[in-house]
């Protein structure tokens, strides 16, 4: 089956959603760049996922890694975790042609803010990335949707109102991620 990658246009614009989830993060947490950078992550898109990392049932998939996963060439400080963002880009394409009023740039907004909570929580021991209790992962998905809300809900962004009524604290409607 064949799976819809982001076009270069799209890249472009998956980037600037990046930083405005950087920025919008960072402030919220009142974040110094030195403190940024103890949360270490890398994005990917579609092109870059193979196998399980590939998923149709959420925008985006957390993964975490340490470092002797990753290799000695990686520069993260040892014991440091790192995660990866990996962008279901085909998912995310099917829901802009269902609704014509989500747009790319503040979903992608929301996403990206809504794993970066979740890298800040991570790694600040707010939750355990791997927790298989249903309950508290049901609890930290409110959590972390009830704070991208709070985080975004001032932003002046075209068509994130519009995204925002799917995710106040009482309606979650779309699976944005899985971990």
């Amino acid at each position: 089956m064949y799976l819809q990658h982001f076009t270069k246009e799209q890249l472009g614009i998956v980037s600037e959603a990046l930083d405005i989830a950087e920025d919008m993060t960072s402030n919220y947490y009142q974040l110094s760049m030195t403190q940024w950078k103890r949360h270490p992550f890398d994005l990917k898109t579609l092109k870059q996922l193979f196998g399980e990392d590939i998923r149709d049932d959420a925008f985006a998939l957390l993964k975490k890694y340490r470092r002797s996963e990753l290799g000695e060439a990686e520069p993260i400080p040892k014991g440091r975790e790192f995660y990866i963002i990996c962008l279901q880009d085909h998912h995310i394409i099917r829901a802009l042609k269902r609704d014509h009023e989500l747009k790319l740039l503040p979903l992608l907004a929301y996403v990206l803010t809504h794993e970066l909570v979740h890298i800040v929580r991570f790694c600040t021991y707010k939750e355990r990335f791997d927790v298989t209790e249903e309950v508290r992962r049901s609890r930290e998905e409110q959590v972390v949707h009830q704070t991208t809300y709070e985080i975004l809900k001032e932003l002046s962004l075209p068509n994130l109102s519009h995204i925002l009524s799917y995710y106040t604290p009482s309606r979650m409607n779309i699976d944005i991620c899985m971990f």
